[in-house]
């Protein structure tokens, strides 16, 4: 839990608080956009819930934050915010919550299927959230992004006996613990639902996954910009190379998708077409960069 002694100046004054150990992964403010803003290089209570909405969520963001850097003056009751996980964004897509410090904090999601429940990216490895995915048939598969969002990874692996799934080029040490190895930037057919896409840039052997042509899970390659109203990729956080970033999401404009579900940064959906135009405007934007 956050300590009162380290609680930020930038806070109003309150129940609620964020502490110095913040890290500004943004996920409060996704989550309990009313109570939380940015304030400086971290995040900050701008205003106190004011109904028990608000309350609920700005208790779903204290259960999800990586780093334990929300507190509470009040004692609340924390059932309810911690059943809320996995929370469902739409269908059988669900928002994992309860983030790793290990992966800044990175959203992970769950793809619910008849045929073998998908792990996308490593959420903490917590109990309760365990139990709730358990009854939700647990986890088949565990596809991770690229090497940054691994986290709990091997946790859930050995807890579900899971098949993971990682790109060659970013196993590097974990390579004896993949079990399926990706090679090469050509699409793969994962299953009849499901397709991998290499995306090479924020890491070598960065990917996303394609779920029935409406979900795209991004991990740190492109995410929704609220300040470019539009999709966006950031050269400041291109770790391997920017001229294959671009070509990545350029590469984004063969396929069909309405969700954009990211592992840092704000998810969106649109239909298709206006997703195209997004992403459009995101290659024009980036390409001149």
């Amino acid at each position: 839990m956050a300590l009162l002694r380290l609680r930020r100046p930038e806070n109003v004054t309150g129940d609620f608080f964020v502490d110095s150990s913040c890290i500004d992964c943004d996920l409060c403010r996704q989550i309990a956009p009313a109570v939380f803003v940015q304030a400086g290089d971290q995040a900050a209570v701008q205003s106190q819930p004011a109904d028990a909405k608000t309350e609920f969520e700005a208790l779903k963001a204290l259960v999800t934050c990586p780093t334990a850097s929300i507190g509470t003056l009040k004692h609340h009751p924390m059932k309810q915010a911690v059943d809320a996980f996995p929370e469902p964004i739409e269908k059988d897509v669900y928002f994992c919550g309860f983030a790793a410090e290990s992966s800044f904090g990175a959203s992970s999601y769950l793809i619910v299927r008849s045929n073998g429940n998908v792990l996308v990216d490593s959420p903490r490895f917590a109990k309760p959230l365990v139990r709730r995915i358990e009854a939700l048939g647990g986890v088949h598969s565990i596809f991770l992004t690229h090497r940054d969002d691994v986290a709990d990874q091997a946790l859930w692996a050995k807890h579900f006996h899971s098949k993971t799934i990682m790109h060659r080029d970013d196993a590097g040490r974990l390579s004896g613990a993949i079990d399926e190895l990706v090679t090469g930037n050509d699409p793969v057919a994962l299953s009849e639902d499901l397709q991998i896409i290499p995306t090479p840039g924020h890491t070598r052997g960065h990917m996303v996954l394609l779920y029935r042509n409406r979900f795209l899970f991004t991990g740190d390659h492109l995410w929704w910009s609220p300040n470019f109203n539009s999709l966006h990729a950031s050269r400041g956080v291109c770790w391997y190379s920017w001229a294959e970033q671009i070509a990545s999401v350029k590469k984004l404009q063969n396929f069909s998708f309405e969700w954009v579900l990211p592992g840092h940064g704000r998810r969106v959906n649109a239909p298709s077409a206006t997703m195209q135009e997004y992403l459009a405007e995101c290659v024009r934007r980036i390409d001149r960069n």
